[in-house]
């Protein structure tokens, strides 16, 4: 499903038009963006919570040069859905 799959199905379920679900849709991406580069998380109940994970630095290797290379510690985006949202895909959707 794309963004422009979800905005279609908002503005049929709601009645409103595109161009305002889209706004809306957007607004809200560059907010949790805008929170998590702030270092905020954000939690939303029922759905789940954009995280900040930390990973650790290591050691990794350049095999064409056949050289090891520390990468540094740093942050990522990450998404933690809710155990009510686990559960629901979980007892919905067959295993492939």
């Amino acid at each position: 499903m794309t963004k422009a799959d979800i905005v279609t199905r908002i503005s049929e379920k709601l009645g409103i038009e595109k161009g305002d679900v889209q706004a809306t849709v957007e607004s809200f991406m560059e907010e949790v963006k805008t929170s998590l580069e702030n270092g905020d998380n954000v939690y939303l109940r029922g759905f789940g919570s954009f995280i900040i994970k930390t990973r650790a630095e290591k050691t990794g290797r350049n095999i064409s040069k056949n050289t090891t290379i520390k990468i540094p510690a740093h942050n990522i985006p990450a998404f933690k859905p809710a155990k009510v949202f686990v559960e629901g895909v979980k007892s919905n959707v067959q295993v492939k």
